[in-house]
């Protein structure tokens, strides 16, 4: 027998739904790496912070790579015996992350917690799909609900680490991943989704290449700074293992009668433009690096201080979570929404350009942090929405493994890498026009310490603002892209306004009347024919 739902028919629909969101606000939040706790991971293994981003990054390697796969794995096991295995596996890796010393296994352990949690999610995706029913309503609550317990759990995890340290906390979430396994063991029905399917289908080797190629880029983005990029061979081998990897995956994709990935979906204008206007997301939510280095090496917060910061994003999420539910509701074209995205995006870039100074203070994050939170979450509903609209489901499985790594890594990646390369260089820049300043008459022996601090502080001010500035440069450039496309409407439809120009609205408008009444005057007449 089948079973298209997760639970047994005895368990209550309400009881049911609290499983659900309890079920994701655990999942979601998981990772390797929690991206407020690097500090304290630094500290306490003695290891290099870009491992840390290695690892975070290879979270969402992970997830893409389970995509195209995801509804096959769905397909051939029953739901209970895989979410149980799934959950306790996840408890059993986070364990590990708790109780290592090695920044090695943090990357191997997030690349499987990425895998497994995107198993996992598949099966929460149909059932709230199927009670919510409209796709857009659906991504509204469900991308509102995932960042902020996003951001919950990255405060959580700087509050934990301070109190006890860093490894409580995926102890903590170990003992939340086995509590919630027992749970499931209980509630859920022992039966199959569907048809069952065979996993011999699935091709292995395109998931190696698919995996290395976004972990040799991913060291790239991590390491590049540290090894001065091109001049490492490190970074020129791991490059080229990534460029070759990719060719191979993508030759071997045209030879197999079950592709892995496929390409088609990329011929398609919605997806290219949404790729296009994911890639501005990512330099937008690649200032997250600008604000740390400004928050913790120029205003001093300490690392709860810095974290509470991501907190103050959640009422902006949660309004662009209630005005896309509103908006896909009713079935409003999707233009002014994306374009409010930006606009918000841009606003946060604008303020942080000009507020950038050494007595900036804790209330002056408010409104740039409540802009953020909304141009996140409205970008990740809407362009989400737009790129993978009519979509055939097939088509869409084998390629948004890509557009997930696309998203979330390869274009924040890229941007969090470029602006670490330009706010070194700007720094360097920066001290040496301050420098001008600096002579026997106005810095003494005594101040001379206490003055070139000052002007460090002022260098890295001056490198943001730059790199601040450039982004709102491009951002203009954004917004103008977003407000002359037609996103799925008619082209050309000026011509209306030389119609209404040249005087001619009036005739057309009747010319439309004088066919309606001829319309009905046929079907009347058709009526007592028949």
């Amino acid at each position: 027998m089948y079973n298209k739902g997760l639970y047994s028919d005895w368990v209550p629909k309400p009881l049911q739904l609290l499983l659900i969101v309890l079920l994701l606000a655990v999942v979601m939040p998981l990772g390797g790496v929690y991206t407020g706790n690097i500090s304290y991971l630094v500290s306490g293994t003695g290891a290099m912070t870009e491992y840390f981003m290695w690892a975070n990054y290879a979270t969402t390697i992970g997830m893409g790579a389970c995509m195209p796969i995801v509804l096959r794995l769905k397909m051939r096991f029953k739901v209970r015996d895989k979410m149980t295995v799934l959950l306790v596996l996840l408890g059993l890796l986070s364990y590990i992350n708790g109780t290592t010393m090695q920044p090695m296994i943090f990357v191997f352990t997030a690349l499987f917690i990425g895998f497994l949690k995107m198993m996992v999610t598949i099966e929460l995706f149909l059932p709230l799909m199927m009670m919510i029913g409209n796709r857009g309503m659906f991504y509204g609550l469900f991308y509102t609900f995932v960042l902020v317990m996003n951001q919950v759990a990255a405060y959580y995890a700087v509050v934990v680490s301070i109190h006890y340290n860093w490894q409580q906390f995926y102890i903590i979430a170990a003992v939340l991943c086995f509590i919630l396994a027992l749970i499931h063991w209980i509630f859920m029905h022992d039966k199959y989704f569907a048809l069952k399917v065979p996993l011999h289908y699935i091709d292995w080797m395109s998931i190696m290449l698919f995996v290395s190629t976004f972990m040799f880029s991913a060291y790239v983005f991590s390491f590049g700074k540290q090894q001065d990029w091109w001049n490492s061979k490190n970074i020129l081998n791991a490059s080229i293992a990534a460029f070759v990897s990719f060719a191979l995956l993508v030759v071997r994709q045209f030879t197999l009668k079950r592709p892995y990935l496929s390409f088609k979906i990329f011929k398609q204008n919605n997806v290219q433009h949404g790729l296009f206007m994911l890639l501005w997301l990512g330099m937008f939510l690649g200032t997250t690096s600008l604000q740390n280095t400004f928050a913790v090496g120029v205003l001093g917060y300490d690392q709860k201080t810095n974290a509470g910061l991501s907190i103050l994003m959640i009422p902006g999420i949660i309004l662009a979570g209630t005005v896309a539910v509103f908006w896909f509701k009713r079935e409003i074209p999707l233009k002014m929404f994306i374009f409010s995205g930006f606009s918000a995006m841009m606003g946060y870039a604008l303020i942080m350009y000009f507020s950038m100074v050494l007595e900036f203070n804790y209330e002056n994050w408010y409104l740039p942090m409540f802009l953020k939170g909304y141009g996140m979450c409205s970008l990740f509903i809407s362009v989400w929405f737009y790129t993978l609209d009519k979509l055939e489901m097939d088509d869409m499985l084998a390629a948004i493994g890509l557009v997930l790594v696309w998203r979330t890594f390869l274009a924040v990646g890229f941007f969090s890498a470029l602006y670490s390369w330009f706010q070194y260089r700007f720094q360097v820049t920066a001290v040496g026009d301050l420098a001008v300043y600096i002579d026997g008459m106005t810095v003494t022996p005594q101040t001379l310490a206490a003055n070139m601090k000052t002007l460090q502080l002022n260098a890295i001010i001056v490198s943001g603002k730059k790199i601040f500035g450039y982004i709102i440069l491009t951002g203009f450039g954004v917004l103008l892209y977003i407000i002359t496309h037609h996103f799925g409407r008619e082209r050309f439809q000026y011509l209306r306004f030389i119609r209404v120009l040249g005087g001619k609205s009036v005739i057309a408008r009747r010319r439309l009347r004088e066919r309606k009444k001829i319309l009905e005057e046929i079907k009347d007449a058709a009526g007592p024919a028949v």
